[in-house]
C-alpha cells in the first residue's frame, strides 16, 4: 500500500489543536495552569499518536523525502514485506506504449555501456489481419522464488535478500564464468567483457531501502512499472497454471515474480513478434576445446584399459606408457583451455565455493581430481610403479581412480547443460553426445599411440595391429555410426508443423549454420567411417600395413574424428534455441 501525499495547503495535523493559541512570552506555567500538561508535553505525546500519513507529511514539510517523491510515492510499498512475501515489478500492460523510458533511465542511472542494457522492451503480436493485436512488454531481471543464476553460479556471486527477495549480483566475487547466462532462461545477467564479469539489475535496491523507487519506476511516463508486494506462495500456485507470458519460458523453472497485468483479452496467438525468427547463439570457443579435450582424455585412459584387458601383459607395457602420457597431456590442455573462457582467469580458484549446488563447481573438482590422478597413473607407467606407488596393486588402483574421476567429470559436463532445461541440452541429447564423443575419441587416440609407436619401429604396435586391429577399426566405426545416425534425428523436428525447439536448432543446421554441418558430418563419416573401413580391410588378410599407409591412414582418422567433433560441438553452442522474453523484429 502507499500513503497518500499532504499537500502544502492541507492542515498540518501534526500541530493542530483545540487549545486556544499561546501568545508569545506567556510563561509555562500559565500553560500548565489551563492545560494540566506543558507545551513540550503535549507535543510529545501527539508525536506518538501521528499516523503514517502524517509522519509522512512531516518528513516532506522539513526536507526528509526526495524532492520528486510525489510522483512515484504510490508505485512503491510502503512498508517491507513480512514473512512469506517479497519485493517485485508490477507491470501494468495497458499502460505501456513502448516508449523505452525505462531502459534509458536504467541504463543512466547503473552507468552502463552503450551495449549494455538490464532493461528490454519487447513486442507481442497476434491477433487477425481485421483485428490485429500488437502489446508493448517492458521486462527486466524477474527476482525470481529460485533463481537459476543462484543456483548455477560456482563462485556464490548471486544472493537472495531474507526480507526483501531481491537477487543481487556480488561483482567482487564474480570471475567470468558466464554460466549463469546460460542458466537464466529470461537472458537477464549480462556479460560485460571489459570488465570481465557479469553484472544484472537488482531492483535499485539501495534507492528502495531509502524510500525512492527504481530509476524505471519514476521514469516511465504512464505508471506502467511499480514495486509491489506479492506473496511466495501465490507465486508458486500461479507457476502451475502457467500465467506469466505467452511463448516465453515457463515459470515453473525459475519462479519469477514479476506480475503483467492487463483488462483486455488477449486473443490465443499472441506471441513474441520474434517467436519464429532463429539467430547464431554463442560458441563459446574455450568451453568447444576444454569438452571436447577433456571427453578425449577420459575417453582414451578407458579405450586403453579396455584394450589391455584383451590383449597380453607384454603388448599392454608396451603402449601403456605412451598411451596414458598421451590421454594425459590432452586432458591437461583441456584444463588450461577452460580458463580461457573466464573473465577473471586468476580467481579461477574460487570455483569450488559452489560446490554443494553448482555442476560447474562439481566438473572443476572432478577434472581436477582427474588431472591429479592421472599424472601420478602416467608418472608410475613412465618410471615403474615403485617410482610413486608402493607397489603395482596400488598402480592399478591408481587406473580405476583416473576412470572413475574421468566419468565423474563427463557426467559433470552433461549436467551443467540439462540443468539450463534447454531442449537441445536435455539430459537424454547431451549425455548421448557426451559419452559417444568419450568413446570415438577414446579409440582414436588408441590409434594415434599405434601410429606414434610404429614410427618409432616398435615391433610391439605392428604385433597390436595384426592383432587387435579389426576390433579397433570395428569399435571406432560402430561409434561413430551411432553418434552420427544421432545426430542426423534432429532433422526430423523439420516435419513439424509446430515451431519448437528442436525445430529451430535444425532450421539453423541446414541455413545459417549448414557450412558448420556438412563439413561436420563429412569430418565424421571420413575419420569414423571411410578411414577404419580402409584400415580394416587392410589388416583382414593379417598382412601389417605399409608404415607410410598407416601414418597417413591414421594421421586422417584422428585428425578427421577430431575436427568432426570440434564442429559437432560447435553446432551444440551454436544452434541451441530456447523460449524467450519478447523481443523486437530482427532482419
Amino acid at each position: 500500500m502507499s500513503a497518500d501525499i499532504v499537500t502544502p495547503d492541507q492542515p498540518d495535523t501534526a500541530l493542530a489543536d483545540d487549545s486556544p493559541a499561546v501568545p508569545p512570552g506567556r510563561e509555562d506555567a500559565e500553560i500548565v495552569a489551563k492545560t494540566g500538561s506543558s507545551l513540550l508535553d503535549r507535543l510529545l505525546n501527539e508525536q506518538q499518536e501521528l499516523t503514517a500519513v502524517e509522519r509522512f507529511a512531516q518528513q516532506h514539510d522539513h526536507g526528509g523525502l526526495p524532492a520528486q517523491a510525489k510522483y512515484y510515492s504510490h508505485l512503491i510499498p510502503a512498508t517491507a514485506p513480512m514473512q512469506g512475501q517479497q519485493y517485485a515489478f508490477d507491470v501494468d500492460l495497458d499502460r505501456c506504449s513502448g516508449c523505452k523510458a525505462c531502459v534509458t533511465a536504467c541504463h543512466s542511472l547503473n552507468g552502463l555501456d552503450d551495449s549494455e542494457a538490464w532493461r528490454d522492451v519487447g513486442l507481442l503480436v497476434g491477433g487477425t489481419s481485421q483485428n490485429p493485436v500488437m502489446q508493448h512488454v517492458t521486462t527486466a531481471c524477474h527476482h525470481c522464488l529460485d533463481p537459476a543464476c543462484m543456483t548455477a553460479c560456482p563462485v556464490d556471486a548471486y544472493e537472495k535478500n531474507a526480507v526483501t527477495g531481491i537477487v543481487k549480483h556480488l561483482d567482487d566475487q564474480c570471475f567470468g564464468c558466464q554460466y549463469c547466462t546460460l542458466a537464466c532462461p529470461y537472458d537477464v545477467p549480462k556479460y560485460h567483457s571489459r570488465k570481465g564479469i557479469v553484472r544484472k539489475c537488482d531492483m535499485c535496491s539501495d534507492r528502495l531501502s531509502a524510500g525512492e523507487a527504481p530509476a524505471c519506476v519514476q521514469a516511465c511516463p504512464h505508471e506502467a512499472i511499480a514495486i509491489s508486494i506479492v506473496e511466495t506462495q501465490q507465486v508458486i500456485e500461479d507457476s502451475e497454471a502457467d500465467v506469466f507470458l505467452p511463448g516465453t519460458p515457463e515459470p515453473s523453472i525459475t519462479l519469477p515474480t514479476t506480475t503483467y497485468r492487463t483488462k483486455r483479452v488477449f486473443p490465443r496467438n499472441l506471441l513474441p513478434v520474434d517467436y519464429y525468427s532463429v539467430a547464431v547463439q554463442h560458441s563459446h570457443w574455450p568451453l568447444i576445446i576444454m569438452l571436447v579435450l577433456t571427453q578425449l582424455s577420459v575417453g582414451a585412459f578407458l579405450a586403453g584399459m579396455a584394450l589391455e584387458a584383451v590383449i597380453s601383459e607384454t603388448l599392454s607395457a608396451a603402449i601403456r606408457p605412451l598411451h596414458t602420457l598421451t590421454a594425459l597431456v590432452f586432458g591437461l590442455t583441456a584444463l588450461g583451455a577452460s580458463t580461457l573462457h573466464l573473465g577473471r582467469p586468476q580467481y579461477a580458484f574460487r570455483a569450488v565455493i559452489g560446490l554443494k549446488h553448482s555442476w560447474l563447481s562439481r566438473e572443476i573438482v572432478a577434472f581436477g581430481a582427474f588431472a591429479g590422478v592421472a599424472v601420478l597413473y602416467a608418472a608410475g607407467n613412465w618410471m615403474g610403479p615403485e617410482a610413486v606407488v608402493s607397489s603395482p596393486y596400488w598402480q592399478s588402483w591408481l587406473g580405476w581412480g583416473v576412470a572413475t574421476f574421468g566419468l565423474t567429470g563427463v557426467f559433470c559436463s552433461v549436467m551443467i547443460y540439462a540443468f539450463t532445461q534447454r531442449t537441445f541440452w536435455s539430459f537424454s541429447i547431451t549425455a548421448t553426445k557426451f559419452f559417444l564423443t568419450t568413446g570415438l575419441l577414446g579409440i582414436a587416440a588408441v590409434w594415434l599411440t599405434l601410429l606414434v609407436l610404429s614410427a618409432g619401429g616398435d615391433p610391439a604396435a605392428a604385433a597390436l595391429v595384426l592383432e587387435e586391429g579389426e576390433l579397433i577399426c570395428r569399435s571406432l566405426m560402430a561409434c561413430a555410426g551411432v553418434k552420427l545416425v544421432y545426430e542426423l534425428a534432429v532433422f526430423r523436428h523439420l516435419m513439424k508443423k509446430q515451431s519448437t525447439p528442436l525445430k529451430r536448432s535444425a532450421q539453423l543446421m541446414i541455413g545459417q549454420l549448414a557450412s558448420f554441418t556438412m563439413a561436420r558430418f563429412a569430418a565424421g563419416f571420413l575419420g569414423g567411417i571411410v578411414m577404419p573401413a580402409f584400415l580394416l580391410s587392410s589388416v583382414r588378410g593379417n598382412s601389417e600395413p605399409e608404415p607410410v599407409v598407416l601414418i597417413v591412414v591414421v594421421s586422417m582418422l584422428f585428425l578427421a574424428c577430431l575436427a568432426g567433433e570440434l564442429l559437432e560441438r560447435t553446432l551444440f553452442f551454436a544452434a541451441v534455441s530456447s523460449a524467450r522474453m519478447p523481443g523486437s523484429l530482427r532482419s
